[in-house]
């Protein structure tokens, strides 16, 4: 009976120390992110486009310390780029977001349209939560959902 308790006890350590573990965010000084969005998708027959309004949200998970934005370029579906938003570094503190939107009747960046967006910081600080998101609406139909960046390189 002791040994099947203690055998249970070594379990729940176990158990308690491995979700700990994964509770605990990524830490990193900078990365280079991916993110996928789309200025439209296709509904009904495939040649008939539906336009969507793209914001890219990046925001500062760590509670502590800042990050800085260096650099948000939009490419298109043909992988060129279309458009760089930032021209310096852009501070984000603590728990700060930052916005980027594409407008809904620019459709130059496609089906396949895509972010990259650098970021540093100084110290070592939770990984920034970046996402697109795409709404739309036409007639009385509307869309939205939501795509995550996922790192590239550090």
């Amino acid at each position: 009976m002791k040994k099947s308790l203690a055998a249970v006890a070594v379990c729940a350590i176990i158990a308690a120390a491995s979700l700990s573990a994964f509770a605990q965010s990524a830490m990193s000084k900078g990365q280079l992110l991916y993110v996928p969005c789309y200025s439209h998708i296709y509904h009904g027959v495939k040649t008939r486009p539906f336009d969507l309004t793209i914001t890219l949200s990046v925001r500062n998970a760590d509670p502590r310390r800042a990050m800085r934005i260096t650099a948000v370029d939009y490419y298109g579906s043909d992988g060129k780029l279309i458009k760089r938003f930032l021209t310096h570094e852009s501070p984000l503190p603590p728990m700060a977001a930052r916005e980027f939107t594409v407008e809904q009747n620019d459709t130059s960046g496609g089906s396949g349209a895509s972010f990259l967006v650098r970021w540093r910081a100084d110290a070592p600080v939770n990984e920034p939560v970046v996402e697109s998101v795409m709404i739309g609406t036409a007639n009385s139909q509307g869309i939205s959902f939501t795509s995550r960046g996922v790192a590239v390189q550090e």
